[in-house]
């Protein structure tokens, strides 16, 4: 059963999380700091953390680096780290903060459902892909 965190100060968001992910296979946990997903981490094991980009004293790239040095020192397990951009030009912070994944708001539910899918078995997501440059 996994185990999602969502790390938001913002109801809509966690509507739209929950909405589409809570179903009987999956719990979703919230936190409404950033700095309260690293305790959160040790305490509830989430398979995948989803990190509002906006979190108010704390922002998702932030609390991103906080989560990997946290694993790099070996205190705390490694997870998977979602990302909610504000605008897809964000996505070069996103590559930068160690996220394994991002979602550029506004959100669905069938974009919500595929990136959590990729990252809980293991890969990536990008859903803003840089631009092919055309010659």
């Amino acid at each position: 059963m996994p185990h999602v965190l969502l790390a938001t100060d913002a109801d809509w968001i966690r509507d739209d999380i929950d909405a589409a992910l809570t179903d009987p296979d999956t719990i979703v946990s919230r936190v409404r700091r950033g700095a309260e997903v690293v305790d959160a981490i040790t305490s509830v094991k989430p398979d995948l953390v989803v990190l509002d980009l906006q979190i108010g004293n704390m922002g998702g790239i932030a609390t991103c680096h906080a989560i990997r040095n946290e694993v790099g020192a070996g205190r705390i397990d490694d997870v998977q780290v979602l990302l909610l951009l504000d605008r897809a030009d964000d996505r070069w912070l996103a590559g930068t903060s160690g996220a394994d994944g991002w979602l550029v708001k506004p959100l669905d539910s069938f974009r919500i459902r595929r990136a959590t899918a990729a990252l809980l078995s293991g890969g990536t997501w990008d859903d803003a892909p840089a631009p092919v440059a055309r010659t």
